[in-house]
């Protein structure tokens, strides 16, 4: 326990050191955050490079409390794939196919580790009697879903002050409690840092920001989460282990498969950006940045409480927790619709 507030005290303190050094070293590489277009919120030109902090402070935490051995070799090998390519996209941005290809490198590179989900348990338990579904050699493809799509969700959901940085702290906290009570130390101890030098950038990033993580911090963080979800609950028993990851990391996910299907529809490119993510109609429907974000940070924490109710709850209850948790995120929807329209007829009379 001593070894791990310690560890947890470096990774705050490093990281809450190091921001400064990256908005120096932003300025002078030109790693700027030009607001040029209606989509980013922004007014004045802010540095890149927070992520680099975030990734510091876990780093040295990390190093602090264990010796690296082959899994995690993986794990930081990707991780330093993702982050040099959210460095370079950060000073002058790259091909979005470019950055895929990468991310899916990084991700063969930990599953070639052995972080992979070969089961997870069945729901339907009581009907079929076998108690997980095994997934062979689907393993592998489906792994590699997770970590490239969650590593995505959070660069995505990357649009205000504070956004990224508050909701991963509180899925790495999501991910600590659950993966603790499962028994996953390890995973929960990567949680535990990543959350903590998270926090120690946070200061500087909450609004106004002084500096944004940039996709080096988006895409690390996202990765990290995934990671850590695969190595931690994905791999317990609860009744819906599935849903614990999901409902962790559940708003980011909700606005990357929304945001998927609306490009869709109006026949763009998945991965050509838009404005009409969540924090897009928070701000819409009249909310300021800071309620936005408070906003999203709630919706967040309620998701966080019912995955880690989910842990260790019966199958009985898991299904009435997940029936409630979407119909209120369709009572949810419904409003910013209903809102965001309201705010358009307001803005039309005027």
């Amino acid at each position: 326990m001593t070894r791990s507030i310690i560890a947890f005290l470096i990774a705050l303190l490093v990281s809450f050191a190091a921001t400064p050094l990256m908005i120096r070293l932003a300025k002078r590489i030109g790693a700027i955050d030009v607001p040029k277009d209606g989509r980013r919120v922004h007014k004045v030109p802010t540095p890149r490079l927070g992520g680099l902090a975030i990734f510091l402070g876990f780093l040295a935490a990390l190093l602090y409390m264990y010796k690296i051995d082959s899994r995690m070799a993986g794990v930081l090998t990707g991780a330093a794939i993702i982050v040099t390519l959210g460095f370079f996209d950060d000073i002058k941005p790259l091909p979005a196919k470019f950055k895929f290809l990468v991310q899916i490198i990084a991700a063969v590179i930990v599953i070639r580790s052995g972080v992979i989900i070969p089961r997870i348990s069945n729901p339907l338990y009581f009907l079929t009697g076998k108690e997980y579904i095994h997934f062979g050699i689907w393993s592998y493809p489906l792994t590699l879903i997770w970590i490239v799509g969650v590593t995505n969700a959070i660069n995505l959901v990357d649009g205000l002050d504070g956004l990224a940085a508050g909701i991963s702290i509180i899925s790495a906290t999501t991910l600590l409690v659950a993966a603790h009570t499962t028994g996953q130390d390890f995973a929960a101890f990567l949680a535990l840092i990543l959350a903590a030098s998270t926090l120690g950038f946070l200061p500087y990033n909450f609004n106004p920001a002084k500096i944004f993580m940039g996709d080096t911090g988006a895409l690390f963080l996202g990765y990290m989460l995934s990671v850590i979800s695969v190595m931690g609950v994905l791999k317990g028993a609860a009744a819906l282990s599935i849903l614990v990851p999901i409902f962790a990391i559940g708003l980011p996910i909700y606005d990357t498969l929304f945001a998927m299907i609306r490009r869709a529809s109006n026949g763009k490119s998945v991965m050509e950006a838009d404005k009409g993510h969540l924090h897009h109609k928070l701000l819409d429907a009249g909310m300021s940045q800071r309620q936005a974000v408070i906003t999203l940070y709630s919706i967040s924490a309620v998701l966080g409480f019912s995955a880690v109710v989910l842990v260790e709850a019966t199958l009985k209850v898991a299904f009435v927790l997940v029936f409630a948790v979407f119909l209120l995120a369709s009572m949810g929807a419904k409003y910013l619709s209903q809102a965001e329209v309201d705010q358009g007829s307001n803005k039309a009379d005027l």
